[in-house]
């Protein structure tokens, strides 16, 4: 019995079983015959059982480690710590062989994007420099004209003639004389209101002040300004001449003071300190 038992349970390649089965075997109560079951293991096969089945799968265990270490061993010698930034690239997928071994370039729109600010930043300087320079003239300009006389002397040359009575008549004017050609300016700043023949004057020119003077020039050769022109004091109107009612070249000058009162220019200049 105890031979075929032991036969019955021998492993597929025909070897003897294990010395903790043939103990448990050993100690059991088999019956094979009719219809008699088995009796159930001790207590003390159950444990001894247990205790075999415990070391098997200590002894697995401790296998599947060995094999896990093995590899573990194996994959720590493959990985090569990043080194530097073309490493670093390559790990994030930039550049290297990840991607194709040509670092990434930025792209076209951000290199477009950078100089259209750099030409906005030109173009607001160049603006800005443009209105400062502006400015500048503007206040130039301004000062010029502050420092500009107000009044000029209308003629070089000598003072021959004043104002009042002269040969039975008024003389309503200054007359300095000088040779044909010389020139004649604005006395003061003013807009043209007359330019061309007047009788007794041959040619004449007059200008009107802002606060309503008016000024006369007369007995020119030539004049070179129109009606509405805008003159400045010391600006070149005209020549010094001896037409119309002249014994000699030389200019006639008048003021007209509120544009209707004829008043001695001599002492009108003084007071804005041009002296004839």
């Amino acid at each position: 019995m105890e031979g075929s038992v032991l036969a019955s349970h021998r492993s597929p390649g025909g070897q003897a079983p294990s010395p903790v089965l043939k103990d448990a075997l050993d100690g059991a109560v088999i019956r094979v015959r009719g219809s008699h079951r088995i009796a159930p293991p001790s207590s003390a096969l159950r444990g001894r059982v247990v205790v075999a089945a415990v070391a098997a799968g200590a002894f697995a265990a401790a296998a599947a480690g060995q094999t896990l270490h093995s590899i573990s061993g194996e994959s720590d010698a493959a990985v090569t710590p990043l080194a530097n930034a073309s490493d670093a690239s390559a790990a994030f997928g930039v550049g290297g062989a990840a991607s194709g071994g040509a670092p990434e370039l930025l792209p076209s729109t951000q290199v477009v994007d950078a100089s259209a600010e750099v030409q906005k930043l030109t173009d607001s300087a160049q603006i800005t420099a443009a209105r400062e320079q502006k400015e500048s003239d503007a206040a130039k300009k301004a000062a010029d004209e502050a420092n500009q006389p107000k009044t000029c002397l209308p003629a070089h040359g000598t003072f021959t003639s004043g104002f009042g009575a002269r040969w039975g008549a008024q003389h309503l004017g200054i007359d300095i004389a000088n040779s044909i050609g010389t020139p004649i300016y604005a006395a003061s700043d003013g807009v043209v209101i007359s330019a061309g023949a007047a009788s007794g004057f041959g040619l004449w020119v007059r200008t009107q002040l802002a606060d309503g003077t008016i000024q006369v020039y007369g007995h020119m050769n030539t004049f070179s300004v129109h009606v509405g022109q805008k003159v400045t004091c010391g600006q070149q109107i005209a020549e010094i001449g001896e037409r119309g009612q002249a014994t000699g070249p030389h200019l006639h000058f008048e003021v007209w003071k509120y544009g209707t009162t004829k008043i001695d220019p001599r002492p009108w200049l003084a007071a804005r300190g041009v002296v004839v």
